[in-house]
């Protein structure tokens, strides 16, 4: 049977898994009865509810004879330890494009890499029927980007196809005929070669990973040479060559729609899960006993980002997770970096807490939703930046490409707050209907909360995209919060008299009825110094009244923090507890006589350096 491998490449809610869903239907992959989810690729909680891909799936569809293997890439620069593994099972990309929106960031990031494994694309604009469409523009765009990716003269002569996804049509010219998939299907048996099938035993390369409670470890990959049935022996290599593991295929899974199948034999061309090999990992090879050379695997961008994951220690833990020890923590955590090998981690000293190091923030928030949705109750610190030491051995930090497209009358606060943040503005262009579009070089360390501070300067309207550009000298000091918060002194159910009397002081972060803890942080205090408050004490009762009798109490509504919005604000000296239930703020030290005496050493010691520093500088 005829083969052909294709990557689906978009930015983030550009339509590419509804693309796969009007392609699996139209090709006949379910049955005329069959109930599929929306939306049917993205089958992770998480990624259904925040619209965006985070692993890698392969799905198959037969159409005429030839099996067609595609793969859905993640879109987001943070989940790219994934996409550029994706890339080498594949001989074909599908470079889907919004007809309004235009490339993105997270477009660039997968499209350089696809370029650069020398990919030959298939341009499909999508949402044509949008009312702001403007195709042939962005077809400009699609070509300029490939042009500055230095793609070569073949990668830019690219076939166009036009359509919408969601209405279940691509054709040639955006006026349609607007009737089915088929143009789609036909490109991609015409301009995507077959897989190139090398002579000689099994060779196959890892490259996607996950635990199945039934199979244990499953590596997924495309056969390179010779083909695997179950239970053959092969031997697995490291990049470097070195001995891994020998052992024997337990069962080889191969990809039919949204399914996957045991088979008795898969051969070269195919990608196909292998079940049975307990150590192998990605970027290991599968081979045959008498292989001696490993096949090449890409090496995969450092992290950038990381952050201490510690066992939870407020007096409420274990109230409402179940998992809160360090060994379940431990596990956990060592199971993820598994099969995300963007991820590294580190065990701590104290053995108490974890440094999980990533690609950026998204993809660290996600790995702790999706443990706090597990029953996991964890201490989280603040995110901090990943340095490097240059040639010259000067500090050098991570610096992103941000993209934002705002309204004309935002974009001056967003210059200013960017600025503030060490960010540099390298392009600034019109992207039509009053909007521009701004792009700057910003360290990491800048960026971290100011999604949330950008929507609130701009009422909603603006678009972030980010995707990480180079190591660049250290850009100097930038200022964190400026304000203060308020710290309760008891633990018990926060009273709304005292949330009211305290309004003075500050924006409050819990509700009347909330439990709290000596050392949780209840509020933003107004002035720059933190401030311990008492939110227990309830209105005196006296010899003519009750308390509460004769005043109805109306509070302000308080602050609502997500987990980014939490991690983000939090401070060095503070923590985000976060379990199944709750997001709370809390001082890492609970006791204010010793969040006094670390600060009268810490004062103390920032003096003796001061004195040093005069000292050997010849003042």
């Amino acid at each position: 049977m005829s083969l052909r491998n294709v990557a689906i490449i978009a930015h983030v809610d550009h339509g590419k898994t509804t693309l796969v869903d009007r392609l699996l239907h139209q090709s006949g992959a379910f049955r005329e009865n069959q109930r599929v989810a929306e939306r049917a690729m993205d089958s992770n909680e998480l990624e259904r509810e925040r619209g965006i891909t985070i692993l890698a799936k392969v799905t198959s569809i037969l159409w005429h004879g030839t099996r067609i293997n595609i793969v859905d890439t993640p879109g987001h620069a943070d989940f790219g330890g994934e996409v550029e593994r994706i890339l080498n099972m594949v001989d074909g990309v599908i470079v889907l494009v919004d007809a309004a929106e235009g490339p993105m960031p997270q477009t660039k990031f997968v499209v350089s890499k696809a370029l650069k494994v020398g990919l030959e694309p298939i341009v499909a604009i999508n949402k044509v029927d949008r009312h702001d469409a403007r195709p042939t523009a962005v077809v400009n765009d699609v070509f300029d980007l490939f042009a500055a990716l230095d793609a070569s003269e073949e990668q830019l002569d690219f076939p166009i196809l036009y359509g919408s996804a969601k209405q279940g049509w691509m054709a040639a010219h955006p006026a349609g005929p607007r009737q089915d998939m088929q143009p789609l299907f036909d490109l991609v048996l015409r301009h995507v070669a077959p897989p190139a099938i090398e002579e000689g035993p099994l060779r196959m390369l890892g490259t996607i990973l996950e635990a199945n409670p039934y199979l244990g470890r499953i590596v997924t990959g495309r056969i390179r040479s010779g083909s695997i049935r179950p239970n053959q022996i092969v031997k697995v290599l490291d990049r470097a060559g070195s001995l891994v593991e020998e052992g024997r295929v337990s069962k080889v899974l191969a990809f039919r729609g949204l399914e996957r199948t045991g088979v008795e034999e898969a051969s070269a061309g195919d990608i196909v899960a292998v079940a049975g090999l307990p150590k192998a990992t990605v970027s290991h090879t599968l081979c045959a006993p008498e292989v001696v050379y490993p096949l090449p695997a890409q090496p995969i961008d450092p992290p950038t980002l990381a952050m201490a994951f510690r066992v939870n220690d407020s007096p409420l833990a274990g109230t409402e997770g179940d998992k809160v020890t360090s060994r379940m923590i431990r596990e956990r955590l060592l199971r993820e970096a598994e099969g995300n090998v963007a991820l590294r981690i580190e065990e701590a000293a104290d053995k108490d807490s974890f440094e999980v190091a990533g690609r950026g923030e998204l993809q660290l928030a996600i790995l702790i939703e999706t443990m706090r949705r597990e029953g996991f109750e964890l201490g989280m610190s603040r995110p901090k930046v990943l340095f490097e030491r240059g040639p010259g051995g000067e500090l050098e930090e991570p610096i992103e490409e941000v993209t934002i497209d705002v309204d004309e009358e935002f974009s001056g606060i967003v210059v200013q707050k960017l600025s503030e943040r060490r960010a540099e503005l390298v392009d600034l262009r019109p992207s039509g209907g009053g909007r521009l579009r701004l792009v700057f070089h910003a360290p990491t360390r800048g960026l971290i909360g100011y999604q949330g501070e950008l929507l609130s300067d701009t009422r909603g309207t603006a678009v972030l995209n980010r995707v990480f550009h180079a190591y660049a000298p250290y850009k100097g000091e930038i200022e964190g919060r400026r304000t203060g918060v308020l710290i309760s002194n008891g633990d018990g159910q926060a009273v709304a008299y005292a949330l009211w009397n305290l309004e003075d002081r500050g924006p409050m972060m819990i509700e009347p009825g909330t439990r709290v803890y000596r050392g949780m942080i209840v509020g933003e205090h107004s002035r720059g110094n933190d401030l311990v408050v008492n939110v227990l004490k309830g209105k005196k009762l006296t010899n003519i009244r009750a308390a509460g009798k004769d005043e109805n109490v109306l509070l302000t509504p308080p602050l609502r923090m997500t987990l980014e919005k939490a991690l983000a604000y939090i401070a060095d000296d503070e923590l985000v507890e976060v379990t199944p239930k709750s997001i709370r703020l809390r001082k890492k030290m609970l006791d204010e006589s010793q969040r006094r005496r670390q600060e009268i050493r810490d004062q103390k010691s920032e003096i003796r350096g001061q004195k040093q520093f005069s000292g050997t500088s010849g003042f």
